[in-house]
């Protein structure tokens, strides 16, 4: 299959002439405009500061339904007991720099770009993006970012720094969302961790039709604001 470059117009091939591992194209630029189509089309950059944009568009892909986030009885215990405050939309910036920062597990380096985190947020000031932000006696301690786009929710990186952090958070979104009715997280890439949660892959085409179908839905632009009387 042939890897596209993209030129200075606004424009992607159909998501279903990636290659196998789901590489679409190469080049362009992080501009708002471009992010943003690029999402609604189902496809996302992903690359290293050593490389040029790359966009992606993988099959399968890794969806969570928010009304379906499984919660462990310790991980509820946890979420009732207010061991974690957690707050949506206040410390983007910081969030995503410690989804750059914090070392994980096999993984040596970060895909998060200095281009990409000013990338995200202008998107963030645009009230595209958000942040879920979990907090521990006050500290930032673990969290996530993401785009929000119709009735979908496409998670870019959590990190955390306490354990549980990151699924306090995650849970915290997917309980919000539900409130919100929103179709689906799109998780991107298949991983233990989020399968453990309630996250399933689905092919390609099936992900494209529920994308369009959310995206049907206007966006819920802005700041958010968690709701206060979340129930667990």
């Amino acid at each position: 299959m042939t890897i596209y470059q993209l030129s200075e117009d606004y424009i992607f091939p159909n998501p279903v002439e990636a290659e196998p591992e789901g590489l679409l194209a190469i080049g362009g630029d992080l501009s708002p405009n471009r992010i943003l189509l690029a999402y609604s089309m189902g496809i996302f950059p992903w690359y290293s500061a050593d490389q040029p944009i790359l966009w992606w568009s993988p099959d399968p892909r890794l969806l969570l339904n928010p009304q379906e986030f499984h919660i462990s009885k310790s991980l509820r215990r946890i979420l009732r007991s207010d061991k974690f405050t957690v707050r949506f939309d206040t410390q983007f910036n910081q969030v995503v720099r410690l989804c750059a920062e914090t070392p994980r597990e096999g993984q040596d380096g970060t895909w998060i770009t200095e281009e990409m985190i000013e990338a995200y947020f202008i998107l963030h000031q645009l009230g595209y993006a958000h942040s879920i932000e979990s907090y521990y006696q006050g500290e930032l301690v673990g969290g996530l970012y993401g785009i929000s786009l119709g009735k979908a929710f496409f998670g870019e990186s959590m990190f955390s720094l306490r354990p549980d952090a990151s699924k306090v958070a995650i849970a915290t979104l997917s309980k919000q969302l539900t409130e919100w009715d929103f179709s689906f997280i799109d998780c991107q890439i298949p991983t233990s961790h989020l399968k453990s949660l309630g996250a399933f892959e689905v092919d390609r085409s099936r992900f494209l039709q529920n994308l369009d179908q959310a995206l049907e839905a206007e966006t819920l632009q802005g700041h958010w604001k968690k709701d206060q009387d979340l129930q667990w």
